[in-house]
């Protein structure tokens, strides 16, 4: 068996970087524990970035179909009445809608089919990963039928992906502990059809008595939640059709074929201590648990992919020193926890079971939809958590208020090369890392191709209604939709390092190159100064070809060695 990673698990997660890897010329396994991709309807939403993500790996075309593109959350007060209605900034800041419903067996089904145009990717269902041994330059790992009913595979890879979900055999075999806390309340989910709800938004109904929550979907589908009572159900138990029928009813008529999945279970509160053990890594459930009331589960897993993956590759290829896959954990797991207590703050106050909270919630959100701070606040969904990376693979700005560094760099829609076609922003970057200048000299340039900052293209921010000329080495954009002059008048003179996966490295102006590639060298080897990113006939395109084999040093070299015959599904 040939290939650098081993991904376990064939959710949304573990096929996005699947696809990530595979787009950048890794060879990848896929193994899932079930016969087929699944067919419950668990995440029911993808946001801006994640879609974001998907355009990075050139398949985001091909998953806009089974969304409902473009909604938001509509919250009621006590009586039913109209509290606020969350949309987000509505400005497609990252390219792409904020908020997009879908079916999550849909979404896996997608993501199946596009692997099958990637060479270098390979997935086998019904299979399990049975032990994993870890060692300083390889992984060795035994997978086999999920029914035991052939021998055991043993092979090499570089790494390992745990993409397994919450009961993970990878996290379970690196014997890495989860910390939080699981919730008594239980939850009836259903997934219905033939509904007649029309609108294109979520809806959390307030009404403390019977907490619930509703998200129209595509062609008639529907997903309802509603908080039980004690001794309507418990826990893994299949709730009875007459109860879904009672708690429907004052929505909608049901029959049992308009059923497709009903479900009685428990929210959990969940971090893995952490994200890396040597060659292996977690990612999405098998990493964090939240419960959904921020609808971050499945976009928290592809934003494990995205940061990861890149590195992966970088680290693969020989452009990058171990160091850098420590920075996973660092950037990941404190974003994924205040993950976590948005969604359980969102729990608790918009899903209260008390009544005087729920009507003192009432009266303060009704006071501050009357202030313009407010009303921003909660209808651009600006309670959510920053995703700004505070460490890891950046370089501070000498901590000047208003930087953008850390940050993930916007994606507007611009004009570019000669035919001044319009297009996506990411469309020009590439899949590498980029430099983007802003109302520089070519003497600046000069100075930053010298520098030994990461090889990648290198683009000029064009402002002030002026055309975007091509320069040798570098190729230009200007503004298409407004938002470039916004989002870059205010860095004039400065250089903009961005990452693989759009976060902005550094910000930094041409005499401070060479202080920014230094920082950089804890990450990435600094290549030669290339002056042909001065003088060549055109933009410079950063190569993702995988040098094999390499075997990548590892600041892990503690050999493992575990073996399990039982896991659980992800």
């Amino acid at each position: 068996m040939q290939a650098d990673v081993l991904v376990v698990g064939a959710g949304p997660t573990g096929l996005t970087a699947a696809h990530l890897l595979g787009s950048l010329g890794i060879r990848v396994l896929v193994v899932e524990r079930n016969p087929t991709t699944s067919d419950d309807a668990k995440a029911i939403s993808l946001d801006d970035e994640s879609l974001r993500t998907l355009q990075s790996a050139g398949i985001d075309r091909a998953v806009y179909p089974i969304i409902v593109p473009g909604t938001g959350t509509k919250y009621f007060d006590v009586g039913g009445r109209p509290l606020v209605h969350a949309r987000g900034l509505g400005d497609q800041r990252f390219g792409h809608p904020f908020k997009n419903p879908f079916a999550q067996p849909d979404l896996e089904r997608v993501l199946v089919e596009e692997l099958r145009h990637r060479p270098d990717v390979e997935t086998r269902f019904h299979t399990r990963l049975f032990s994993l041994e870890q060692h300083s330059d390889r992984v060795r790992v035994g997978i086999g039928p999920s029914d035991g009913t052939e021998p055991v595979e043993h092979f090499d890879v570089s790494y390992v992906l745990g993409c397994d979900g919450g009961r993970s055999t990878v996290r379970e075999l690196l014997s890495i502990p989860m910390q939080g806390r699981s919730f008594p309340d239980v939850w009836l989910v259903a997934d219905t059809v033939g509904d007649p709800h029309d609108q294109r938004y979520g809806m959390h109904m307030g009404d403390p008595s019977r907490p619930t929550v509703i998200v129209p979907g595509r062609d008639g589908r529907c997903r309802y939640e509603f908080l039980l009572h004690p001794g309507e159900g418990l826990p893994g138990d299949p709730p009875p059709f007459e109860l879904v029928r009672q708690l429907l009813r004052p929505y909608r008529e049901i029959t049992p074929d308009q059923v497709e999945r009903s479900v009685s279970y428990t929210f959990h509160a969940l971090l893995a201590d952490r994200l890396r053990d040597g060659r292996c890594f977690l990612l999405g459930d098998a990493a964090h648990m939240m419960p959904p009331f921020a609808g971050q589960g499945l976009n928290s897993g592809v934003r494990d992919a995205a940061n990861l993956c890149w590195k992966l590759a970088d680290v693969l290829a020989g452009r990058a020193g171990d160091t850098l896959l420590d920075t996973y954990d660092t950037e990941r797991r404190p974003h994924a926890q205040a993950v976590i207590d948005l969604s359980v703050r969102l729990g608790r106050i918009v899903m209260t079971t008390s009544r005087s909270r729920a009507q003192l919630r009432d009266l303060l959100v009704r006071i501050a939809m009357h202030t313009p701070q407010g009303r921003r606040y909660l209808t651009e969904m600006r309670y959510r958590p920053n995703t700004r990376v505070r460490s890891g693979a950046i370089v501070p700005f000498d901590g000047k208020k208003g930087s953008p560094v850390g940050t993930f760099l916007p994606q507007p829609r611009v004009l570019h090369g000669p035919q001044l076609q319009v297009t996506r922003l990411d469309n020009v970057l590439g899949r590498g890392w980029s430099l983007l200048g802003v109302g520089l000299t070519d003497a600046d340039w000069n100075t930053a191709a010298h520098a030994g900052l990461p090889a990648g293209k290198r683009v000029s921010v064009v402002l002030d209604d002026r055309y975007p000329r091509d320069r040798p080495g570098r190729t230009a954009v200007a503004d298409a939709d407004g938002r470039l002059q916004a989002l870059f008048g205010g860095l004039t003179g400065h250089f903009l390092l961005v990452r693989p996966d759009r976060l902005i490295a550094a910000v930094f102006p041409a005499d401070q190159s060479e202080r920014v590639s230094h920082s950089l060298r804890r990450f990435a080897p600094a290549p030669e100064p290339d002056v042909s990113l001065a003088a060549s006939d055109g933009p410079a395109e950063i190569s993702h070809e995988v040098v094999r084999p390499r075997p990548a040093p590892t600041a892990h070299p503690v050999t493992k060695s575990v073996s399990k015959t039982q896991g659980g599904p992800r």
